[in-house]
């Protein structure tokens, strides 16, 4: 596979489609199956909050893989990203109350490279809070 967006249809700041990804307890305790994470910060709501959390809280690597979604989607190669590096700033909080959190996602082209490369910056957010910080991906387009 190949990206389909071709490196001249992009300018610096150019919006990628925003995407939203729902976090319920039941998403984290799938990703902690496939991961391995068992980490109980991220099912155990009691061990959460003894250890100073406010709740239950998404893995930090499930949050930034949500996150990379909307760069893929667009760049239409999974692929097509070559470098992807986040901060991670604050946790996603995933209530037990039968919705749980959403993780909101927005990106951008800021700059534009040499050999086809963009860079994009994502902002994410949840619960009005920014959950990753310096959240960049260099991608290689047609």
């Amino acid at each position: 596979m190949t990206a389909t967006i071709a490196y001249g249809a992009v300018e610096v700041g150019t919006e990628l489609p925003a995407r939203s990804f729902p976090v319920t307890r039941a998403t984290l305790v799938q990703y902690a199956g496939a991961s391995g994470d068992f980490n109980p910060i991220h099912w155990n709501e009691k061990f959460a909050v003894e250890v100073g959390l406010p709740d239950v809280i998404a893995h930090g690597m499930f949050t930034m893989a949500e996150a990379i979604r909307v760069v893929t989607d667009w760049a239409g190669d999974p692929g097509a990203v070559v470098e992807y590096g986040v901060r991670f700033t604050k946790p996603v909080v995933v209530p037990n109350d039968g919705t749980g959190a959403l993780i909101e996602v927005s990106g951008k082209v800021a700059a534009k490279l040499d050999d086809n490369l963009v860079r994009v910056d994502l902002t994410v957010m949840s619960d009005a809070r920014k959950v990753l910080g310096m959240s960049r991906a260099v991608v290689r387009l047609a």
